[in-house]
């Protein structure tokens, strides 16, 4: 599992709980002044994920107001770029001039070198918190021209489409399920969240010339991966399909693949001959036909699917159902060896 710190003031009573988090932030590498109108009994929590250098922190509270100011700036300056996406409620941000409303599903970004302002506040009807997922840059790590990043202070950005949307899911499905993730995986997602925000960006600065090749690269394979794994049961599903679908070339896309040790074809295969396994070795499924687990994930011809199943696995689909059900664990090693280019 991913290691993980969690504070949450529910811990005390509530006359203590805004104290406790005015203490947290104080002892961050970012502090900033905070108010909130729900002081008198403030709820909240927060989940910190350090992936290798890229931080993520999953927030909920009531309500803020948070200013970072240039004495604060003086007395703590690490260096860091903010990128923030709100889960739920609404928020107003506000750098070098720059002043937006920021909606649930929206990114917005900031430089932790020069004073911002921001408030979140729950508005759904019958919520009392406000989310939000924080991922934490370093200057350096980014891999484009400080110069130009001014441009996007205090904005706003889609996490509904794209590679906001990708990103966006990337960050709720680590900060939501660190459980699902070995502790070693923690930089190599740390590398792949870190690839996403730097494509994001660079196409909101419309210089996406000045992303580095390899990391436009890294970042469409794991696009490209995203919607295999959104489409395995679709039997149609194949090199030329991702291809159009990402609007690259057939040639382009097998070229994105040589650098992932696999080819297309046998990526998709061997995603599904994985899911195939996986189902026929759970209890619940049993009542299912063979035939029909195989065509869930694709394989539409019974003999091409029990030849590529014996190629993978040494045995048949049949006789994998009729053996020892797999351990989680043995599923959890089946799928990083699939998954080894991908961090999901």
């Amino acid at each position: 599992m991913l290691a993980r710190n969690t504070v949450d003031t529910t811990v005390l009573p509530p006359a203590e709980r805004f104290g406790m988090w005015l203490e947290l932030l104080a002892r961050t590498s970012v502090p900033v002044r905070v108010e909130s109108a729900a002081a008198a009994d403030f709820a909240a929590r927060a989940e910190f994920t350090d992936l290798g250098g890229f931080e993520v922190v999953g927030y909920e509270y009531p309500s803020l107001d948070v200013s970072r100011t240039r004495k604060l700036i003086r007395r703590s300056d690490p260096e860091l770029y903010i990128l923030a996406l709100t889960t739920s409620g609404l928020g107003m941000s506000s750098q070098d001039g720059r002043r937006s409303e920021i909606l649930a599903g929206e990114f917005t970004f900031y430089d932790a070198s020069r004073p911002h302002d921001v408030c979140h506040y729950a508005s759904e009807p019958g919520r009392t918190r406000a989310t939000s997922i924080t991922a934490l840059i370093p200057h350096a790590a980014l891999p484009l021209p400080p110069k130009r990043m001014a441009a996007l202070y205090g904005g706003r950005m889609t996490g509904s489409e794209g590679l906001g949307a990708l990103l966006a899911q990337f960050l709720v499905q680590v900060t939501g399920h660190p459980e699902q993730y070995h502790a070693a995986d923690a930089g190599r997602l740390g590398a792949v969240g870190l690839d996403l925000a730097t494509t994001m960006l660079g196409r909101h600065l419309v210089a996406e010339d000045a992303v580095p090749t390899e990391v436009r690269r890294r970042a469409l394979v794991t696009q490209v991966q995203a919607y295999v794994h959104r489409h395995l049961g679709d039997a149609t599903l194949g090199p030329q399909t991702i291809a159009d679908t990402h609007h690259i070339s057939l040639r382009t896309l097998h070229r994105l693949f040589e650098g992932e040790n696999t080819t297309v074809a046998a990526y998709i295969r061997d995603l599904r001959l994985a899911r195939c396994r996986r189902d026929l070795t759970d209890p619940a499924l049993r009542a299912q036909s063979v035939q029909v687990i195989a065509a869930r994930w694709g394989f539409g011809d019974k003999a091409h699917f029990s030849r590529a199943f014996r190629a993978a696995y040494g045995m048949s689909p049949q006789a994998c159902r009729d053996g020892d059900p797999v351990t989680a664990r043995d599923v959890n090693d089946l799928a990083s060896r699939v998954n080894s280019t991908q961090a999901d």
